[in-house]
C-alpha cells in the first residue's frame, strides 16, 4: 500500500482496516510505503494503523516523492512473500476479498483482479459497478484496447511481475503497461468478475480522466504498448483514435461513456 501527502487521514485509515483486520483471510505481512514527507494528521494516522495492525507492517519511508511506480516497485522489493495484494490508500477492501483471490492464484493463476463498485466520497451512495472480463483469452484480446484490470483489486506473483520488469513510470498509466507486459511476458491471468473492492471517485473523478495530461500519457503508452510488439499497426491506430477522442471530448460525454462501456450503475 503506498501512500502519500495527498491521502485523506480518514480514508486511509478505512482502507488500512478493511484490508488488514477486517479481513476473514487475513494478509500475514503489510508493506506500507511513504512516498515523500507527509503532513502530521496523515503521519498520525499511519501511526495508529501500524500500531494496532493485528499483523506485522513493513513501512518504509522514502525522503522525496518519488512516484507512484518507484513507490510500487520498492514495496515489492520489501515483500518476504511470492503473492501479493494491490491496495490504494482510499479504497475499501471487502471483507472476503482475499479469500476468494488466494485460491485463484494458489491454483496457478499469475495475476488476478476482481470487479469492484464505485462510491462517492460524500454519503457513501454507490454510483456504479464495474463487471470485468473473464478467462485468459478474453482479457489478452481486450488488453489490446483498454486496461482489463482494475488496479486497486489485483493480486500477483511477485515473480511474474519481476519476469515483466515491474513497475516502471509510464505518465499515469503504470498499471496499464505492467498488465500488459505480464501477458507479453506470457503470465496467466484471470479476473473474479464479483464486486470485491470499493473505489472511491470524487469531485472531479471524471474530469481527471480528460485533458492534455491524460492524452500525453495515453499516446506514450500507446507507442510503449506498439514497441514491444503488443498491439499491431491497426490497433495502434484505432487505440490513438478512439482513446485520444475519449480524453478531449466534454466531461459530461465522457461521463456517460464511461458509465456505458466501462462500468454499469
Amino acid at each position: 500500500m503506498p501512500v502519500y501527502r495527498g491521502d485523506d487521514p480518514g480514508h486511509f485509515s478505512k482502507a488500512f482496516s478493511s484490508s488488514v483486520g477486517e479481513q476473514t483471510v487475513k494478509p500475514a505481512q503489510v508493506v506500507l510505503v511513504q512516498d515523500g514527507p507527509v503532513g502530521d494528521e496523515l503521519a498520525a494516522a499511519i501511526d495508529r494503523a501500524v500500531e494496532s495492525s493485528p499483523v506485522p507492517v513493513t513501512r518504509h519511508r522514502i525522503d522525496e516523492n518519488v512516484g507512484l511506480a518507484r513507490a510500487l516497485d520498492i514495496g515489492l522489493s520489501l515483500s518476504e512473500h511470492e503473492i501479493i495484494a494491490r491496495m490504494d490508500a482510499d479504497d475499501i477492501s471487502l471483507p472476503e476479498r482475499f479469500a476468494r483471490q488466494l485460491p485463484v492464484v494458489e491454483g496457478g493463476v499469475d495475476l488476478v483482479g476482481t470487479g469492484m463498485f464505485e462510491f462517492l466520497d460524500d454519503g457513501g451512495a454507490i454510483v456504479a459497478r464495474r463487471t470485468p472480463r473473464t478467462g485468459h483469452e478474453e482479457i489478452a484480446r481486450y488488453a489490446r484496447f483498454h486496461d482489463p484490470f482494475s488496479h486497486p483489486t489485483v493480486m500477483y506473483r511477485r515473480s511474474a511481475v519481476q519476469r515483466a520488469g515491474g513497475y516502471q513510470p509510464l505518465g499515469l498509466m503504470e498499471d496499464y503497461w505492467l498488465f500488459a507486459r505480464m501477458i507479453d511476458a506470457g503470465a496467466s491471468v484471470d479476473n473474479i468478475p464479483d464486486p470485491l473492492v470499493m473505489y472511491r471517485v470524487g469531485a472531479g473523478a471524471y474530469a481527471r480522466r480528460g485533458g492534455r495530461a491524460q492524452w500525453r500519457s495515453e499516446l506514450e503508452l500507446q507507442r510503449a504498448l506498439r514497441g514491444i510488439r503488443f498491439t499491431s499497426r491497426w490497433e495502434y491506430l484505432r487505440n490513438v483514435s478512439v482513446r485520444g477522442v475519449y480524453r478531449f471530448v466534454p466531461e459530461g460525454v465522457r461521463k456517460v461513456a464511461y458509465r456505458r462501456l466501462i462500468a454499469r450503475g
